[in-house]
């Protein structure tokens, strides 16, 4: 599958795939250290991966989010870290974003660099952002959406589905979707079968 978009930016990188679900990953460099996180196979988006510094983990987020980061881990050497409580020296705060029995999710904090990382509960992918703003609530999630961000002002909005939000769109887009998250439902279940029949079976 080709990559749609391939990005540096303060945090580090992000690579969206072309696919119906646009799934995104990203490597997070601090001090010649890279976390990668939910990465998916791309040879290019890897390439430039390795020339951001040393490989320090690969972390999975999203319980559903295999795809290969265990893989990358193993062919690289480096710790793979699923849902994890913590990353060890690192800049990053672990969220946890747990939700009925079934949904495990972490997300991340950079409080140095205002990054917050959603893996699954937050997206800008057109399944997610189905209002008048950049991002969405995952549709399992928006009766009950994730409303312990609210406390964080992200300068970067790094999510796992669609492209990433910064400077003031990142703030506000987070902020909009969690607001409108109960008010988007009619919309979404009006789009609803267009975009079921326009997603694939990847997480």
């Amino acid at each position: 599958m080709a990559v749609r978009e391939l990005t540096e930016h303060p945090l580090g990188l992000t690579w969206v795939d072309a696919d119906s679900l646009e799934r995104a990953a990203h490597a997070l460099v601090h001090d010649g250290r890279v976390w990668l996180v939910d990465p998916f196979e791309d040879e290019a988006a890897l390439a430039r991966v390795a020339e951001l510094g040393e490989l320090a983990g690969v972390l999975q987020l999203f319980v559903a989010h295999e795809r290969d980061g265990k893989a990358i881990a193993q062919r690289l050497g480096a710790p793979f870290l699923s849902l994890p409580e913590q990353v060890p020296d690192s800049p990053l705060k672990v969220l946890r974003l747990d939700s009925v029995k079934v949904w495990k999710e972490r997300a991340l904090w950079w409080p140095e660099r205002k990054g917050l990382v959603v893996a699954e509960s937050i997206g800008t992918a057109v399944h997610y952002a189905v209002g008048k703003g950049p991002a969405g609530v995952h549709m399992i999630r928006r009766p009950l959406p994730p409303n312990s961000l609210k406390s964080y002002r992200p300068e970067h909005l790094l999510v796992g589905h669609g492209r990433p939000l910064h400077g003031e769109e990142a703030d506000a887009g987070l902020r909009d979707a969690l607001n409108r998250s109960r008010r988007d439902i009619p919309t979404f279940v009006r789009r609803m079968p267009s975009l079921f029949r326009s997603m694939q079976g990847r997480s």
